[in-house]
């Protein structure tokens, strides 16, 4: 079993003052896939939001760790620098910024927080390449402003492309299954899968059981009203899909 990478303790938050998140507590180990599924409204997009820094929502209580330092005290890019990554919903265009030039700022970012060297220019377009191929993304995407005139599934596939170059030590993917067709969702979850190893971890959010027949997760938590109401294997998945939310609507309420 691998180390600790993330772990969540009473975590409570709001925005303008309605309780979102009302006490998540959730841990997760190097070489995991966790999947949180929930209907509209759980605080499912919230988590993420709250992980990645976003400003907008304000932790009331609990604390979080990655890798034993204390997340909630970081700025969201001091979060990207020590390896968090999240995959946006609706990913953001940069109009005028392409790519390529984006993607070596970033890379040069982690690299010197982590103490090494820049990449050259020709080692770094080699590691464009490499990951390019590995998450089949096409080389036209790469020289275009990011995010600019993309369909929803090139901006999944730029996502992770950007998690592929990053190397995260923790990925979470908020709803990266919405709006995509059965062709971008492959292309999504393969290039997911090709980057998990033994010493990362992804977390998964999702309304619909589909992407977890492409991300297989280890476990699988049910968010329901700001708090997780249900933890199982990926079994629980498919009799979510089977018997519908309202089914965890009974069972909290019982």
């Amino acid at each position: 079993m691998g180390k600790t990478l993330l772990k969540i303790e009473n975590l409570n938050a709001t925005i303008e003052g309605k309780s979102i998140l009302k006490g998540i507590n959730l841990e997760i180990k190097e070489g995991e896939v966790h999947a949180i599924m929930g209907p509209n409204g759980s605080g499912k997009s919230t988590l993420a939001s709250v992980l990645a820094g976003r400003e907008i929502f304000e932790v009331t209580d609990g604390h979080v760790e990655f890798m034993g330092k204390d997340l909630l005290s970081m700025a969201p890019e001091e979060r990207s620098r020590e390896g968090v990554f999240l995959a946006f919903q609706y990913p953001i265009e940069i109009p005028g910024v392409s790519i390529t030039n984006f993607m070596k700022a970033a890379v040069s970012q982690h690299r010197e927080h982590k103490g090494l060297e820049p990449l050259s220019p020709s080692e770094f377009l080699k590691l464009m390449k490499e990951k390019k191929e590995l998450v089949e993304i096409e080389a036209k995407l790469a020289n275009r402003a990011v995010n600019e005139g993309f369909s929803g599934g090139e901006k999944k596939k730029n996502e992770v492309f950007q998690m592929a170059m990053l190397e995260p030590k923790l990925a979470i993917l908020d709803e990266t299954d919405s709006g995509l067709d059965i062709d971008a969702l492959r292309i999504v979850a393969n290039g997911v899968n090709k980057l998990k190893n033994s010493e990362n971890a992804t977390l998964v959010i999702t309304h619909y059981q589909r992407l977890l027949d492409y991300i297989v997760p280890d476990v699988v938590h049910v968010l329901y009203d700001g708090k997780i109401v249900k933890t199982g294997g990926k079994e629980l998945a498919l009799e979510l899909e089977e018997k519908g939310y309202d089914w965890i609507k009974k069972e909290v309420q019982v």
